[in-house]
């Protein structure tokens, strides 16, 4: 889905010497005008609201509940934006942009607010960007552009290179640079904290005075800035647990409240490697929602009345798991709406209840597709994935979905746009997509014996065989179709997917350890994240996937809902063999 086109106000002006360059006076082109003639158009003052209400500015996009319940989670009540005079009356305004850069700078300027955000910047009124809302301040961005920003901030935002082996997006906990008195950073020194995004913004003599941290990826870029009381994070504080939490709180607090606060230092000095909980979830044959766990994605128990294994209940298990320091939350619909995606209400409750008080990224996954309801009406896979994103989910899964499309595209060579892959990647970014495969082992006497990828394995099949390729499945593993692995994992990359969920048919639910064979294949082939799924028995098997693959996550279900292995032990032993792990605990 292509944005639509910048209005022709979004221009900005020659840009001045920066060295003689006062406060906020290079900016957008509107915002340049408009402010001489804001007596017409606004009359700056601060609200009459209560001071413990924030004005959150939501343009649609994303997921701003989790920004809207970490607020209240603080103590603090959200007034969202109506109008562009709502943004200049506020007392705290709070702009959590998710998504891409275009559609977002395309609403703000159709809508006013572009005018009214400047305007309120002007003022030094306390403010504070979170991601996207950071890297709409500065000039413009490379991201579907050229594309002009607000031209607060001298700079433009260019995408990451990938060329050098850098895995894009930079998705994860990073280590975050921050000097002295860092007022609203003091409590992240030395943590980690949650970054998903393509495009960065770098340090320059021209933008130096702006910045108050910086992040290494590759390459040094900036992770906040700061000046007056205007504030922007490239990380998302709602999501980094409880250094996140206190970032929101030391904005939201008066300087006075904090002041005496010692911050606690970490050890925080890289990219981690993420734990990921997961949850299969769906309905048993009582009609409750519960968690439950595959055996080579057989789900129910060998027993005379075959029931559902029932292994807990979803909201409960993923804020326990959120205290025991997951990572992540990934949610799997494994009866994937089959009939109605968006009539499944318990799912979308699960994500709102979850989100109110788990401060780490949820992914949610399961019948993401267009279809048409028994009326007719028709709903796109974008309308689908909305409704995941208004009610949590910070990340959504395409599974079978992104199979046909990959096929379609490998048929045709064409990108349509039509696909739910391309269509949500366009309008959240590709960091918003995860591709799930769920590949199953053939082996093969001589690799030539398939068109498709195929691999030396490092234990022989049943017959000898020395090969194998991996045939990807749709429909929970039930339909195998005419694609690898390796090939899906290329060609939903070039469709716009910002990461891999990577199964395996044959080691869900066996303990023996991930298809090491299969990870490195798919991790060396492409520059997005790989998740490793399936396989995980024993703290042994974290490492072991770290060391030998690309891998940048590991995911588990049954042994941490069984708890025969805890998320702390795991991050235990990752540490012990040297792997960097996000530490730490949540605010209770």
């Amino acid at each position: 889905m292509e944005a639509a086109p910048i209005s022709s106000r979004s221009i900005i002006s020659p840009t001045p010497s920066y060295s003689s360059t006062p406060l906020f006076s290079l900016r957008h082109e509107s915002c340049r005008i408009n402010l001489k003639l804001q007596s017409k158009h606004f009359s700056v003052h601060a609200s009459s609201n209560s001071d413990s209400v924030v004005t959150l500015l939501d343009y649609g996009a994303g997921n701003v509940r989790s920004v809207r319940n970490a607020i209240r989670f603080l103590g603090y009540d959200t007034k969202d934006v109506q109008k562009p005079e709502d943004i200049v009356n506020a007392n705290r305004l709070i702009f959590p942009g998710v998504g891409a850069f275009a559609p977002a700078m395309n609403v703000l300027n159709l809508s006013g607010m572009a005018e009214a955000l400047c305007t309120y910047i002007e003022s030094d009124r306390p403010f504070l960007g979170i991601c996207l809302g950071l890297q709409l301040l500065f000039e413009s961005s490379e991201e579907n552009g050229p594309v002009k920003g607000l031209g607060l901030i001298p700079g433009v935002v260019g995408r990451f290179d990938s060329s050098n082996g850098l895995r894009v997006p930079h998705i994860g906990w990073n280590a975050v640079k921050v000097p002295k008195d860092s007022g609203i950073l003091d409590d992240i020194g030395g943590n980690h904290v949650y970054f998903v995004h393509s495009y960065r913004a770098v340090p320059s003599e021209a933008n130096k005075e702006w910045i108050s941290s910086t992040c290494n990826y590759g390459e040094d870029f900036i992770a906040s800035i700061k000046r007056g009381n205007v504030h922007a994070v490239q990380f998302h504080p709602e999501k980094s647990g409880y250094a996140g939490l206190s970032v929101l709180r030391r904005f939201l607090d008066s300087p006075n409240s904090y002041s005496a606060k010692k911050s606690t230092q970490g050890k925080a000095s890289k990219l981690a490697k993420r734990v990921i909980a997961c949850l299969d979830v769906r309905t048993n044959d009582k009609g409750d929602l519960v968690v439950t766990k595959g055996d080579q994605y057989d789900v129910r128990e060998h027993t005379k009345e075959n029931e559902v294994r029932n292994l807990g209940k979803p909201v409960e298990l993923a804020r326990q798991y959120y205290k025991d320091g997951a990572d992540e939350v990934s949610f799997l619909n494994i009866t994937g709406f089959r009939d109605f995606p968006l009539g499944d209400l318990p799912m979308l409750k699960v994500l709102r209840y979850t989100s109110e008080n788990v401060f780490v990224p949820l992914t949610v996954g399961g019948g993401i597709r267009d279809f048409t309801d028994g009326n007719g009406r028709h709903y796109s896979s974008l309308e689908v994935a909305s409704e995941y994103f208004r009610s949590g989910a910070d990340k959504i899964s395409i599974g079978s979905d992104a199979v046909y499309a990959a096929e379609a595209y490998l048929r045709t060579g064409v990108k349509t746009g039509n696909s739910s892959l391309e269509q949500i990647s366009q309008v959240y970014g590709n960091q918003a997509v995860v591709v799930s495969i769920d590949p199953r082992r053939v082996y093969l006497m001589d690799p030539d014996d398939v068109e498709f990828k195929a691999i030396k394995v490092t234990k022989p099949g049943p017959l000898g065989e020395g090969y194998a390729w991996y045939q990807c499945t749709v429909n929970g593993g039930r339909e195998g179709r005419p694609i690898g692995a390796y090939e899906l994992a290329k060609a939903v990359e070039d469709l716009g997917a910002g990461e891999i969920l990577l199964n395996c048919i044959d080691c869900d639910g066996q303990g023996l350890g991930f298809d090491i064979d299969l990870i490195k294949l798919i991790s060396d082939a492409v520059t997005i994240p790989v998740i490793a799924s399936s396989g995980a028995g024993t703290v042994e098997h974290f490492s072991e996937v770290f060391k030998k693959t690309s891998a940048s996550a590991a995911l588990a279900a049954g042994i941490f809902h069984r708890r025969e292995v805890s998320i702390q032990s795991v991050k235990e032993h990752l540490l012990e063999e040297h792997i960097e792990v996000r530490m730490g605990g949540v605010v209770h």
